[in-house]
């Protein structure tokens, strides 16, 4: 009986003594969680243009036709403005028909058929943007549907902006853990969110047919950002 009782105080002994260490070595550990954004703001170098020709005719064989016989125009003034075919590329071609629906209260009438064509263009000397559409608009392109401009290597800034986006996390966190009278210790996590840039600038309203006065251009500026998620150990 004796022995029994020593056993089972020898027993609840450890565990007193070995429950603290397992309980610590299970703790999770206290941490802070901080957001940081970092953003470099720099010069496009590169200009991406949708334009097309839309054609009309009674027959849809003649739509066709005309359309190209327009394309083919358009693209000989891209060729000769410099662009590479590369740079060229489909985008979209539709043949539809037309109603007339004006015919109180009967059945829409067909008129006849539309053709549209339409290609993306990547512009990458955008001193030339402006002579670029006049000359498209020359010979025949009738829809110019957005220009949005771009930063063809983009890597160098986006390093920098994820340098400042860590500064930023770290600098938000040192705040909270003097706030908190604690200490910042390791990193545990890094995550990075997907990078983003803001809508860029668009071509102005005004078109000038005249060869010598080119399209107004405003190129802007390309923002380049990037988010960081980072997690600390809280000592």
């Amino acid at each position: 009986m004796f022995r029994s009782l020593l056993a089972a105080s020898a027993m609840t002994a450890a565990v007193a003594l070995t429950s603290p260490v397992l309980a610590g070595e299970h703790a999770m550990p206290r941490t802070i969680s901080l957001s940081g954004h970092g953003e470099v703001r720099l010069a496009p170098d590169t200009a991406i243009v949708n334009l097309g020709v839309a054609s009309q005719a009674p027959a849809a064989k003649d739509a066709l036709a005309a359309n190209t016989a327009a394309m083919q125009a358009v693209f000989a003034a891209l060729k000769a403005a410099g662009i590479e075919d590369k740079d060229v590329q489909t985008s979209n071609f539709m043949v539809q028909p037309r109603y007339n629906f004006n015919n109180e209260g009967k059945a829409p009438t067909l008129i006849g058929y539309e053709v549209s064509n339409s290609v993306t263009v990547a512009v990458r000397k955008l001193d030339t943007l402006g002579g670029v559409l006049d000359a498209v608009v020359q010979s025949g392109s009738n829809q110019i549907n957005g220009i949005q401009f771009d930063v063809s290597t983009p890597d160098a800034a986006l390093d920098e902006a994820r340098k400042l986006a860590v500064a930023d996390a770290r600098r938000k966190a040192e705040i909270y853990a003097a706030a908190a009278s604690v200490n910042l210790g390791s990193i545990l996590s890094i995550s990075e969110g997907s990078f983003a840039a803001p809508p860029q600038p668009m071509m102005r309203t005004t078109m000038k047919m005249d060869a010598a006065a080119p399209v107004p251009i405003a190129q802007g500026e390309q923002t380049l950002a990037v988010d960081v998620n980072i997690v600390w150990e809280i000592k």
